[in-house]
């Protein structure tokens, strides 16, 4: 079994200028705004990913020159309660370990 250092970077850019922004493509604010999260509330999405997703089981997909990759698939307990499935992608390099994306997570 493979868990992640809990004390990853997650930029707090990544969350707030990106994943809570509305984008024309690929765009995932809407589907995180079901849970309550907003550009507003960002720190609270960064605590709900390190409590309810970092602390779950990684699972290695493909290396690169840029690290090894893994996926997370977990929920998060929004804000308002609803639960919200959600692949998360992370690297870790010789130095550290990052969060680099998440999406919503339908299954399969």
């Amino acid at each position: 079994m493979t868990f992640l250092d809990p004390k990853a970077i997650i930029a707090p850019e990544k969350l707030k200028d990106y994943l809570l922004v509305l984008l024309f493509k690929d765009d995932k604010s809407q589907y995180l705004a079901k849970g309550g999260y907003t550009q507003d509330n960002w720190l609270q999405l960064e605590q709900d990913l390190r409590e309810h997703i970092l602390t779950l089981e990684a699972t290695p997909t493909n290396k690169t020159i840029h690290g090894q990759k893994y996926e997370i698939i977990g929920n998060l307990r929004g804000i308002n309660n609803k639960i919200l499935s959600v692949k998360t992608i992370w690297i870790v390099t010789a130095n550290e370990t990052k969060f680099v994306t998440l999406f919503p997570y339908f299954g399969g």
